[in-house]
């Protein structure tokens, strides 16, 4: 268990280790981050670019290398690009986590993404113009052993260390300062917004407030219980009906408002393709919905919308569609607040 890199370490350092469970089972627990207003910081934090993708955790074992989602699917078919990358490292023995994304003039893009997330078949991802970067924030095992009780500044350097960093694979850079100005500046280059670390906190399999999402603009997951008929020239559909759950995962499903910018028509016609085979006769949700030509849907797929705030009485201003997620389980959703 300190062999390689890890003998390397103080006496100090090794102590915390301890022999990891299988990694898989470490994947399917990923520490998640805390929504907050937050602007100013101590000198014990890092920060990191917020990224625009999907979160993406990476298991070898030997031979056998899995990519899994936060919802613990497997998608090893989908980024084939990045299971090679994992299968030619030295390392052998490795967990990380880390983002899937693609980019578009230089900036992070999530519908530009979402065009490689429903593909499975090598031939038709290797046909795909959307090329993907996987960038590696962090480490959760290491030759045998569980380092998330290693302070998170000893895992990133260990993580640079381990891995050999070559397209598709990346290691995610960070700073050492940051707080309102740093944000402000990335908003500016029309990055999605910070996360800011406590450099000496713990690989926690939870959501925790030592990761924070600082935002540049609001955007989070919401659920479609419906939606409405198109109107003139429109194809497909009108506008998603979006809510989510209240009281927790599983709870009421809360009415948020609607969406339909952010759609094209190819959008429109596949997306109406499914919400059809998922129709249901009365509203799922708790909230009288007051759109006279609602069709109603099963509640199960999940749409990343960006919308500019949150009305006094619970509506959505400004949305925007973004893609759908299926990396989250439509149960999950919740109100993300500060």
């Amino acid at each position: 268990m300190t062999t390689g890199l890890l003998a390397t370490l103080p006496d100090a350092g090794r102590r915390p280790l301890r022999p990891a469970r299988p990694g898989v089972e470490l994947a399917s627990q990923p520490m998640l981050a805390t929504l907050n207003d937050r602007r100013e910081f101590s000198g014990d934090w890092i920060f990191e670019r917020k990224l625009d993708g999907i979160r993406a955790l990476a298991v070898r074992e030997g031979d056998r290398v899995g990519l899994y989602s936060r919802s613990g699917n497997r998608i090893n078919a989908t980024y084939p690009e990045v299971v090679d990358a994992l299968a030619a490292q030295e390392c052998e023995d490795f967990t990380i986590d880390g983002e899937i994304v693609a980019f578009w003039h230089g900036r992070t893009d999530f519908s530009r993404l979402q065009q490689r997330m429903g593909l499975t078949r090598r031939r038709d991802v290797e046909a795909s113009p959307v090329a993907v970067t996987y960038y590696v924030f962090d480490l959760l095992r290491l030759d045998g052993a569980d380092t998330r009780q290693l302070p998170l500044r000893l895992r990133k350097s260990l993580l640079r260390r381990a891995l050999t960093y070559r397209a598709p694979l990346r290691m995610t850079t960070h700073r050492n300062e940051g707080g309102a100005e740093l944000l402000a500046t990335v908003c500016a280059r029309g990055w999605e917004g910070l996360i800011a670390k406590r450099a000496g906190s713990r690989y926690q399999p939870r959501r925790s407030p030592d990761w924070l999402k600082l935002k540049c603009s609001l955007s989070q997951e919401f659920v479609i219980g419906g939606f409405t008929a198109p109107a003139g020239s429109r194809v497909g559909f009108g506008a998603l009906l979006l809510g989510h759950y209240e009281d927790g995962p599983g709870g009421r499903l809360r009415y948020a408002g609607k969406v339909g910018t952010g759609l094209d028509d190819r959008t429109l016609m596949e997306l109406h393709r499914r919400l059809e085979g998922m129709r249901r006769p009365t509203s799922p949700f708790v909230d009288r919905v007051r759109e006279p030509r609602a069709r109603w849907v099963e509640p199960e797929l999940v749409a990343q919308v960006a919308f500019t705030e949150w009305t006094r009485d619970g509506m959505l201003r400004h949305p925007r569609f973004l893609g759908l997620r299926d990396d989250k389980a439509a149960t999950e959703v919740v109100r993300e607040r500060p």
